[in-house]
């Protein structure tokens, strides 16, 4: 065994040299060359809580002679993943039962994934988390490219109740992009079969205690201890056994894992599903794109989570006029409140590109510049001159350090 003096040597001499070696990556090869994706699947919930998948058919493409392509551009980027799911999933349930942190080993290594900082990029995946809402006869349905097909629509019949989206890919399979609904609700959109679950799941992930607003509201779980007090222990069993979206999310990702062992993955959302995908990105380290998403950092805690190093490999993108997103969307009079939805949760994990429309647009805080089309059309479509003029095209991603949510309330062992 080599001395201890000499081990810690050795070890510092390599640690310099991958550090150079990573050093001597030139800056430009960060940025590779755009990937062509074309729509795969859709996926929903069945019945039976079952991750179901419906191909577009080939015919569907025949019929339409097109391969439904659009261009994305790629970068390269640090991620941390764990040695394995079961690894990640034993850490969390040790947290869970037993309160003690288990050692789990993350594994640096980089990752392609899209260039955030191009707008067309960002404009691209927003159309693709608008399209998880319809279907593409849908009048609302975003043209991908001029010749977009009409895929087949499958678990998406109007009593369907759950979970749904969509599933591109490369033309070789080398890169995946899930897209996944978020929140159908008519206080920011036309409301759908989903919203029941889309409410519990909201409610559950973004509020401070069981969304507990005041006394005339039905709680989603029984944490509350009267005054600002909030049962700890409680609070996260409930988000652990009835938050239906996130475990349904894993069970999808190990799904398409085992579809395409070989691929990239890359999850994209909007609102809820902008949350949820960036849950699944910390989980497996792999790149998420989410929209208008409120807070998940909270929740991610909750969940026990085991966090990695960095989760900078999440980027989140919104703007000043959205209360949900910026966390202001609260308060018995709010528009959120008045539409059932405890909205409360403010602090985002990884990065986030926010868009300040309030000073630079003179938008009005406003819950319905919550949908995705807003982001589309009014944001993402145009040149944003603040960015243009410093030499961007998008506002500066950065990690959101010193946020602080639900300040009022107080967690801790209140037995009933």
């Amino acid at each position: 065994m080599l001395p201890t003096t000499l081990t810690a040597l050795l070890v510092l001499l390599l640690d310099i040299f991958l550090d150079r070696g990573r050093c001597q990556r030139p800056q430009s090869s960060r940025f590779e060359k755009s990937h062509q994706f074309e729509l795969r699947h859709q996926h929903a919930v069945s019945p039976d809580a079952r991750v179901v998948f419906s191909d577009v058919p080939s015919t569907v493409n025949l019929v339409y002679g097109n391969e439904s392509s659009y261009s994305i551009d790629t970068q390269y980027m640090t991620s941390y993943r764990p040695s394995s799911f079961s690894a990640y999933n034993d850490a969390r349930i040790r947290s869970m039962r037993h309160a003690q942190s288990a050692i789990l080993p993350w594994y640096e290594t980089e990752i392609l994934g899209p260039n955030v900082e191009k707008r067309e990029t960002l404009l691209e995946l927003a159309k693709m988390t608008n399209n998880a809402y319809v279907t593409p006869d849908d009048s609302q349905w975003y043209e991908l490219d001029e010749n977009w097909s009409n895929p087949y629509p499958f678990g998406w019949e109007p009593d369907a109740d759950g979970f749904r989206g969509h599933v591109f890919a490369t033309s070789d399979n080398s890169t995946i992009i899930l897209s996944i609904k978020g929140t159908s609700a008519a206080v920011w959109g036309s409301a759908g079969p989903t919203a029941k679950k889309d409410k519990l799941n909201d409610n559950l992930l973004f509020s401070c205690c069981c969304a507990r607003i005041d006394w005339s509201w039905t709680t989603v779980c029984g944490c509350y201890r009267g005054g600002w007090k909030c049962h700890q222990d409680c609070l996260e069993q409930a988000l652990v056994e009835d938050s239906l979206f996130y475990p349904l999310g894993t069970n999808l990702y190990n799904n398409l894992t085992y579809m395409y062992p070989a691929s990239d993955i890359w999850i994209i959302g909007h609102s809820l599903g902008g949350a949820v995908a960036s849950l699944l990105g910390v989980t497996f380290g792999v790149p998420a794109i989410a929209f208008e998403s409120p807070g998940e950092r909270l929740a991610a805690r909750r969940l026990h989570l085991p966090s990695p190093p960095s989760t900078h490999h999440v980027t989140h993108i919104y703007h000043t006029a959205d209360p949900i997103a910026m966390g202001t969307c609260n308060g018995i009079l709010s528009s959120c409140a008045l539409g059932g939805f405890a909205m409360e949760t403010k602090c985002h994990l990884g990065k986030s590109i926010v868009y300040d429309t309030v000073s630079n647009l003179s938008w009005s805080v406003d819950i319905r510049k919550h949908g995705i089309v807003s982001v589309i059309e009014e944001i993402l479509e145009k040149t944003w001159q603040p960015s243009e003029n410093v030499g961007r095209e998008v506002p500066l991603a950065a990690a959101e350090e010193d946020c602080v949510e639900c300040y009022s309330w107080e967690f801790g062992d209140f037995p009933p």
